[in-house]
Order: C-alpha cells, then sequence, then structure tokens
C-alpha cells in the first residue's frame, strides 16, 4: 500500500514548507515562524523524508525550490490560504494599530497624483504609520519578492508567479499640452497630432525602450517622433509647458493644479482608449487584512482623482 502523505504528516511542518517556499531563506522564514534557524533545518530534514525529494537546494542569496516543490506549493496554497482567511476572519483589523513604515512603489505617472492625497487619507485613518512612496524601477519585483516593498502600483505587467495582482482603476487616455496649443479639441485622435512630437514618460522595467503612445500613433498610419523622455514627470510637464510637444497621460493627471496647461481626450478607432492599472503584492499577502485594507484606501484616492479630473 501507498504510505499515505497527508495523514502521516505533521501539518506544522507543511506550513514550515510553505513559508520556506514563499520567503526562499532560512532566516526570513524562521524570523516569520518565531522559530530559531535549527528548529527550520529539523524540520526541512523532515520534510525531505516525507516527501522523498530535496525540496529545497541552496543559491546564492538563499534557497531554490525543486520543480517537485514548486509544484507542490502552487497546488497547496490556495487551500492554507483559504484556512488562513476562515481563522483569521473573527479578528478585527484596526489601521489604528499600524506602526509600521508602508513602503509603496508607484509607477511615475500614479505618483503624480498619489503622492499628497494617500498621504492625507493614510494619516488621518492610521496616524501611526508612516509613508514611504518611491518610484517603480527595474528591481520593484525583486523588492516585493524579497519583502523590502510591500505595495506596488503600475500598469499591466507580465510578473513572477509569487507576485499577485489586482487590478485597481481603468484609466481613460489623455493628451496634456500648453493652454496656447494649436490644437485645441475636446478629443483628439492619431491624425489631430500629427506633426507633434511627444513628450514621454518613461517608466523603468515596463517602457524603457518604447513609447506607448508612439506606437499606437503608428499603428493608426501617423508617423510620430519621441522629442524627449524622462522618468521624472515633472520634467516632461516643463517641457510641455514651454513647447508644442505633448504629454501622453491619463485621467489621473491633476490637471487642476496646473492652469498653463490643458487636456484633451485620446480617441483610438474613433472610442476613447482605456488602460488598467493594478497593485501588485507578494502572493503571500492576498489574503491579509492590512494589504486589502491599503488596496481600498488606493483605490479610494484614484476613484477621488478621477472624478474631480
Amino acid at each position: 500500500m501507498n504510505k499515505d502523505l497527508f495523514y502521516s504528516l505533521d501539518l506544522n511542518l507543511l506550513r514550515t514548507f510553505l513559508v520556506l517556499s514563499q520567503e526562499r531563506n532560512m532566516r526570513k522564514a524562521s524570523k516569520r515562524l518565531f522559530v530559531s534557524q535549527p528548529a527550520i533545518s529539523q524540520a526541512l530534514q523532515k520534510l525531505r523524508h516525507h516527501f522523498a525529494d530535496e525540496l529545497f537546494v541552496k543559491v546564492h542569496g538563499g534557497l531554490e525550490p525543486t520543480p517537485f516543490a514548486q509544484d507542490l506549493a502552487d497546488a497547496i496554497t490556495p487551500h492554507l490560504d483559504g484556512l488562513a482567511s476562515s481563522l483569521n476572519r473573527n479578528q478585527a483589523f484596526n489601521p489604528f494599530n499600524i506602526d509600521m513604515p508602508l513602503r509603496i512603489a508607484v509607477a511615475p505617472i500614479v505618483l503624480t497624483c498619489l503622492s499628497g492625497t494617500l498621504f492625507q487619507r493614510l494619516q488621518n485613518v492610521a496616524p501611526n504609520c508612516s509613508i514611504e512612496l518611491i518610484s517603480w524601477s527595474k528591481t520593484t519585483v525583486d523588492e516585493i519578492k524579497n519583502g523590502d516593498v510591500l505595495f506596488g502600483i503600475n500598469y499591466d505587467h507580465d510578473l513572477p508567479q509569487h507576485i499577485y495582482s489586482r487590478q485597481l482603476v481603468e484609466l481613460t487616455s489623455k493628451v496634456i499640452v500648453r493652454q496656447d496649443h494649436p490644437v485645441n479639441l475636446p478629443s483628439v485622435d492619431a491624425h489631430d497630432m500629427q506633426g507633434y512630437d511627444i513628450a514621454s514618460i518613461i517608466i523603468p522595467g515596463w517602457n524603457d525602450d518604447f513609447s506607448l503612445a508612439a506606437e499606437v500613433m503608428r499603428r493608426e498610419g501617423v508617423e510620430v517622433n519621441v522629442k524627449f523622455r524622462s522618468e521624472f514627470v515633472m520634467a516632461a510637464v516643463d517641457v510641455v509647458t514651454h513647447s508644442d510637444l505633448f504629454l501622453p497621460h491619463s485621467n489621473l493627471f491633476p490637471i487642476h493644479n496646473f492652469p498653463h496647461l490643458r487636456s484633451m481626450t485620446a480617441h483610438v478607432k474613433g472610442q476613447p482608449f482605456h488602460y488598467p492599472v493594478y497593485a501588485y503584492y507578494h502572493s503571500k499577502y492576498r489574503h491579509n487584512p492590512m494589504i486589502n485594507w491599503l488596496y481600498d484606501q488606493v483605490l479610494h484616492v484614484l476613484n477621488e482623482q478621477i472624478a474631480n479630473h
């Protein structure tokens, strides 16, 4: 008779396995489980014997799961997450008790409207926490993975499995120009902007070597030059203010704060062009009440900004 791998297993070991598969580091796993590193090592030895698999191998910076361990983690994570959610459901979460820094990585195009409003909202409901708002960079995915960044906000990304994504809002594309720009219409398409160059915002790790607006215009049969690119939104705003360049942005742009600028809705094939923005965080936090609360706060601020555009 085959060994029953479930009923012959101490479920505490399964919890240790899941944390190891998420952290991929003995020290971080022991810290999270409030046990010593030798205790984690002993648990891993028992798991290896139980499953007759190495499970994790040492690599630079931590541990790498074997194919068997990765498949096992993928299979059991939803079930243990559901169990954790059921057990924790009756524990009330109070944002007033958050006394840690909330480190949030934000794409530049969102950072423009989010910084002050998000800080104000969080301080009203969680006055004991501090906010660390940083720009999304090429290392952000790794920082979410290793716990250096708690929460990320960006466009759609093809990210590793351990990074969980959840849509926040759908944005409407806008064209930002100076008040006396020659094109003055409520909505514009690629042909309306023909002959004018683009000031593009770089989002590291997303559009390092291309401009989405330029690609959309070329698909519409209009050649366009990207004359200026920067990771700094205010640099692009300054260029647009003093030239005929236009800035592709969205209805998140706080146009009311820039009386010398105006916005026009961008149309593609006769319709407004929409695209989503997502929240990103480690998959181990999918049922974490603080993360879900933070998601709701960001969602509220984004919706408020869109409504005021």
